[in-house]
């Protein structure tokens, strides 16, 4: 017995020290396909263990330079002082293209608008503009209640660059942590506006056209969609490309993969690779 009791011990400790991690952070935008990838992954690699965050874009790159994650996935570029702390640390972040994305503005599903201009957009979010009738004199005399994603989102640095360029968002705009509190205050609320990526739209809001244009898959694709924009993943390839075989490299794969890409158009993106 003494002797069974020794061999199912040593069987668990080859079996945990065999068990690979893998962390990833970073863009809450990517992270209802990351959640699709990690699933589909575990199927094929079940003793992996991985852990998601999605605090934003960010959160994903800062965490990449102190070393706490493995991939960063970004809804957004590198910024300038991001390229500047690489360069200062001796630091390189490989970018992996994933996915497209559009950043689709929503209003409540009573509201009798069903577009809205970049021009407005801005106004609206600088606080230039704050009833409804400014923006048409036929749409109700009510506050609008302005949303946006709090600063770590790329999605928020999407927004301030294509829409505010360089403006300072109103202080009256309510700072939300994640895109689906965004979806249902305007769900609830007949006078509210918000941004968010289209995966995340549901039936319980009414997307605008912005600038005469719907973000479909094909106005996205085509660069016709304003507000258009690619989702990244980034490691650190400081030390070199991650090594065929190792985990990294065993998920971007996947993710690139027609299973990858098929579960990017199941989350509500926009497939980067042969879709």
């Amino acid at each position: 017995m003494r002797k069974f009791l020794l061999n199912a011990l040593l069987v668990c400790l080859v079996a945990v020290g065999l068990a690979q991690t893998l962390v990833i952070k970073g863009s809450n935008t990517i992270f209802p396909v990351a959640q699709l990838w990690i699933e589909e992954f575990k199927k094929l690699r079940p003793e992996v263990k991985i852990t998601l965050e999605g605090a934003g874009s960010s959160t994903g790159i800062a965490a990449l330079f102190n070393r706490t994650t493995d991939i960063a996935n970004s809804s957004r570029w590198l910024k300038k002082e991001e390229i500047q702390k690489m360069n200062q640390e001796g630091k390189y972040f490989i970018p992996f293209l994933v996915a497209f994305d559009g950043i689709a503005v929503i209003v409540n599903k009573s509201l009798p608008i069903d577009e809205i201009s970049i021009e407005t957009l801005k106004k609206i979010y600088t606080g230039e503009i704050t009833y409804w009738s400014q923006v048409n004199p036929n749409l109700p005399r009510q506050q609008i209640v302005v949303y946006s994603r709090n600063t770590a989102s790329g999605t928020y640095e999407v927004f301030e660059t294509k829409v505010l360029k360089g403006a300072r968002m109103a202080p009256r705009v309510r700072m939300v942590e994640s895109s689906q509190v965004e979806i249902e205050s305007v769900a609830k609320n007949p006078y509210a506006i918000a941004y968010t990526g289209v995966g995340y739209v549901t039936d319980s809001v009414k997307v605008l056209k912005v600038d005469g244009v719907y973000p479909t898959k094909e106005n996205i694709l085509r660069g016709r969609y304003p507000l258009a924009r690619p989702l990244f993943m980034f490691v650190d390839g400081t030390n070199g490309f991650p090594e065929p075989g190792s985990l990294i490299y065993d998920f971007i794969m996947f993710a690139f993969s027609k299973r990858g890409q098929e579960l990017v158009e199941k989350a509500g993106y926009i497939a980067a690779y042969g879709q």
